[in-house]
């Protein structure tokens, strides 16, 4: 991956890869689900899938390959269908992009009481404040979490932000998909 360091972990590589990819897309998308499989173990297993994806044999690759599934349903809730969701063990991790609105620390004091879901949804919206953000977080079976935050106004492969606690919620989200 051309901006993705070297020095990076395994799982820092995946999530700045997919945060890569998603960028080559635009803004404006929906949310993206991908597996994460040990590169190594897909070129055993699978030379035919690991060949289209283009992990040429001895080339130097990262640890691990993300996998875009299939397009998740718009028309449901976003905890709710990751809470349908079952890895067979072939699959080291997964990672999801998603973009919101968020509000700087210092707008929490503004938000009025007794909103709705729709009614604060709406008000973040026409907040003078509000951020549009892609988050990307992936995590592993062993509870290895990373993730990406690219930020529309500064929209740069420089000015992404990655930590393992950027966005814990989603983050215990996603573990909860490997839990039996």
């Amino acid at each position: 991956m051309s901006n993705t360091p070297m020095a990076a972990s395994p799982l820092t590589r995946a999530v700045l890869e997919i945060d890569e990819y998603v960028s080559g897309l635009g803004w404006d998308r929906p949310a993206r689900l991908f597996a994460l499989v040990d590169t190594a173990r897909l070129r055993a297993e699978q030379p035919s899938l690991a060949d289209r994806l283009g992990l040429a044999e001895g080339e130097a690759a990262p640890g691990l390959t993300p996998i875009e599934q299939e397009e998740i349903p718009a028309d449901r809730p976003l905890d709710e269908f990751l809470a349908t969701i079952a890895w067979p063990d072939s699959v080291a991790g997964c990672a999801l992009t998603v973009e919101r609105l968020m509000l700087p620390p210092s707008a929490e004091a503004q938000v009025p009481q007794g909103l709705d879901e729709a009614k604060l949804a709406r008000w973040v919206a026409e907040h003078p404040e509000r951020q549009e953000v892609r988050m990307t977080v992936a995590v592993l079976r062993d509870g290895a979490r990373e993730s990406a935050l690219r930020l529309r106004e500064k929209d740069s492969p420089t000015e992404v932000l990655t930590g393992s606690d950027l966005v814990p919620g989603l983050a215990e989200a996603l573990a909860a998909t490997f839990e039996e």
